[in-house]
């Protein structure tokens, strides 16, 4: 077949020279289908297409044709923070010709203002519906949207807030473009009749995929009809599937069902993968791992993923420490990793191709849901990581069996089986009752007509009954009025409340708004636990796991802080009691947080990862936020004070009297309490001290002087020495893996 060329495209001249300049030439047959709809002249479509078959290529030049021919702006659209940070450093290569680019993945109480001159704005969903919330005027500017993995419309958290999302945004700017990218998935057709665009799907890949099931020391590839042996020579059969594909130095991802798992199988699979490092990996793993595990506070997590890496192996989750995500994901990405254990969130969330993928686990245990096997797209997706473009001439994805029934059965329900229909979750009330608020709030919607008429330009009301719908809106509107974050007028005209309005822009849940106003206006003064306790009862905290042998443990805390608590307990249930202990527990954890505990006692005393953490201190964070604004809102001024203060310790992680200090950059919790230790208490403490004192105090040093010395106006020459820039601190160490990983360039160059 005659390969189509990238200069066959009607596209400025010097987009086509940076493309090939970065070893682009020919389109991929998907790509070819794609331009072949008209989407260059602005029609819709809808690409749903495998991993690695182009769809991003498509994207971006169709959105350098809308910008370079004046049409408007290009908003780029992500479900994860991850995939918008990859994106935003893919797109950097189109700076060359003159284009800027600019990311926004956060703060959703903010207007996005220095957002306007950007060409390319890569968007996280939830951060462009908060510019929608915000009535963000530059949205006007905007020509086309890319919006990618659009079949999320799917999953029940980020699903409601993309489909109204789109909906808003299409009612909102009529003429712009729409470009969904997609996996492939059965009802793809539903989805372009929804969006008005052409349709485009394949099952074509760059790199070809064989999907197999190992029994009985054999691996069957289905639709070929091929088979491979492998023999017994290992205690773990997944160990010798892994180590097949190793003798071809090939790399292998393993994914597993649960974070547990991926230790466990990680600690037993190392000392069967050591071998086929060689010698420079081995020596720099060995130096990586060292450095990992020395931390005075590592968690005994790290100190295990230190040991595991050191022999070319290592587990990937979501109760990692960002830096330590991201260094697995280099180190696999470079080679010097051979084998990631995985749960399956990194099939949706990274760009971790392996030439075989083996899913050793089908089977989900949730609780409250017990055991349930894998949707039919999740294993795709993680199918669809098979195979290194550029690399590998092929991907294999394997599943592990123990029968011939289990064989027989996985080939048929998986490799032979066709991916779910998707379908819309926006039938849920929290998702339903935020949107139509923040609809009102934007005066986007002023009466039931139009809430009609926006409801109406979503999937959600291409898949259900009428009177369904109308039922769904019907009831969110009523919760809204009667929580008094809307008021409705004798002739049906809706408007936002003053709380109705700071709710929407907040990005809050209105159960939660409606909470923390009752709450806050009843109480006469407010305490650190209670305020905690209180955002973890809301449904936008997220809270720990609560063990059974921790419910003692919590129940006794309950009683003895019940003063301190502004939620009573439930009495009636068993299951909303053990809820409850949880949001106490989570609670605790925020409180050691502030109080500068080490990330050691953090996770071992709650079993969690510190990606846990950070997760629930942010979230936290953002709610104390919330919780102030509402305190202004209803006029309960007396709470602000903790609140501020509360907001900033979950922030910085320190205790009340270190907050001037942490203020400072590059000076964090450890280097400020060693700070506060020397005498050296507050900013005016520095300004007026040494330089050489205060650069005598361990973990300071003389750049990190200088630059405090300098924020505080004080004005020095710039040495020799300082073009170096000054680590922040890694929560509790003043370690950065952005700073190994220089360290280790160097050294191998």
């Amino acid at each position: 077949m005659t390969e189509t060329q990238l200069e066959s495209l009607s596209i400025n001249k010097k987009v086509i020279k940076l493309l090939q300049d970065n070893g682009i030439s020919t389109l991929f047959p998907p790509q070819e289908s794609a331009f072949n709809t008209g989407v260059l002249e602005g029609r819709n479509l809808v690409l749903a297409v495998p991993t690695s078959a182009g769809k991003t290529l498509v994207a971006e030049i169709c959105m350098l044709k809308s910008i370079l021919e004046g049409h408007g702006k290009a908003l780029y659209l992500v479900p994860l923070r991850s995939l918008a940070r990859e994106k935003y450093s893919e797109f950097k290569k189109y700076e060359s010709l003159g284009i800027t680019i600019s990311m926004s993945i956060g703060d959703y109480d903010s207007p996005g203002t220095r957002l306007k001159d950007a060409d390319i704005v890569v968007l996280t969903t939830e951060r462009a519906d908060s510019l929608v919330r915000h009535k963000t005027q530059w949205l006007e500017e905007v020509g086309i949207i890319v919006v990618d993995e659009v079949h999320l419309v799917n999953d029940s958290n980020r699903g409601p807030t993309l489909e109204m999302l789109i909906a808003k945004m299409m009612q909102g700017i009529p003429d712009v473009q729409i470009v969904a990218l997609s996996a492939t998935i059965s009802n793809s057709d539903r989805i372009a009749e929804w969006l008005n665009a052409e349709l485009v799907t394949s099952t074509w890949r760059p790199v070809p995929l064989r999907e197999g099931v190992y029994f009985d020391n054999k691996i069957s590839f289905i639709l070929d009809g091929m088979s491979k042996s492998i023999p017994r020579r290992r205690p773990e059969i997944v160990s010798d599937v892994i180590c097949d594909i190793l003798e071809e130095k090939g790399q292998a991802l393993v994914f597993v069902s649960s974070r547990r798992a991926t230790v466990a199988v990680a600690k037993k699979i190392a000392s069967s993968v050591r071998p086929y490092l060689n010698i420079n990996a081995l020596e720099l793993l060995t130096k990586v791992a060292k450095k990992l595990s020395a931390r005075p506070s590592a968690p005994e997590a790290t100190k295990i993923l230190a040991r595991v890496i050191a022999s070319g192996v290592a587990f990937h989750h979501a109760g990692l420490d960002n830096s330590e995500r991201t260094l697995v994901e280099d180190f696999f990405k470079d080679d010097m990793l051979k084998v990631v254990i995985a749960t399956p969130t990194l099939a949706a969330g990274v760009n971790l191709p392996a030439r075989r993928v083996i899913i050793r686990d089908y089977r989900r245990f949730e609780q409250g849901r017990g055991s349930y096997t894998i949707p039919v797209l999740e294993y795709k997706q993680m199918a669809g990581r098979a195979g290194r473009p550029k690399y590998d001439s092929y991907g294999e994805a394997i599943l592990i069996a123990k029968s011939e029934q289990e064989r027989d059965s996985l080939t048929d329900e998986y490799v032979l089986a066709e991916p779910e229909r998707i379908t819309s979750k926006l039938a849920s009330p929290s998702a339903l009752r935020s949107h139509l608020l923040a609809s009102i709030a934007t005066e986007m919607t002023q009466n039931r007509e139009e809430v009609d008429s926006l409801i109406k330009g979503t999937f959600f009301s291409h898949q259900f009954d009428p009177l369904e719908i109308q039922h769904h809106v019907s009831s969110a509107l009523i919760f809204l009025e009667d929580g008094q974050l809307i008021d409705c007028t004798e002739s049906g005209v809706y408007s936002a409340t003053p709380l109705g309005k700071r709710t929407s822009r907040l990005y809050i849940d209105p159960y939660t708004a409606i909470l923390l106003r009752d709450v806050l206006a009843e109480a006469k003064e407010v305490t650190t636990i209670g305020v905690l306790h209180l955002i973890c009862h809301t449904p936008d905290q997220q809270i720990a796991y609560l063990t059974k042998s921790e419910f003692d443990e919590y129940d006794y805390f309950v009683e003895e802080h019940s003063s301190d608590l502004m939620i009573e307990p439930p009495i009636d249930e068993i299951e909303d009691y053990a809820r409850f202990l949880a949001e106490v527990k989570t609670a605790r954890l925020l409180e050691e947080w502030i109080s500068e505990s080490s990330e050691r006692e953090i996770t071992e005393g709650f079993s969690v990862g510190m990606g846990d953490v950070h997760r629930y201190v942010q979230t936290a964070e953002w709610l104390v936020y919330s919780t102030s604004e509402i305190a202004k809102v209803i006029n309960a001024t007396q709470h602000i004070p903790l609140l501020y203060n509360l907001r900033f310790r979950l922030k910085y992680g320190v205790q009340k009297e270190l907050l001037d200090l942490v203020r400072l950059r590059g000076v964090g919790r450890i280097r400020g309490r060693m700070l506060y230790a020397n005498g050296l208490k507050n900013q005016s403490d520095l300004y007026h001290a040494s330089l050489e004192k205060i650069a005598r105090i361990p973990t300071i040093g003389t750049s990190l002087a200088r630059s405090i010395k300098r924020q505080l106006g004080v004005d020095l020459p710039v040495t020799e020495n300082e073009a170096i820039l000054i680590e922040p601190e890694n929560d509790q160490d003043s370690f950065s893996i952005q700073t190994l990983l220089e360290d280790f360039e160097i050294e191998n160059d």
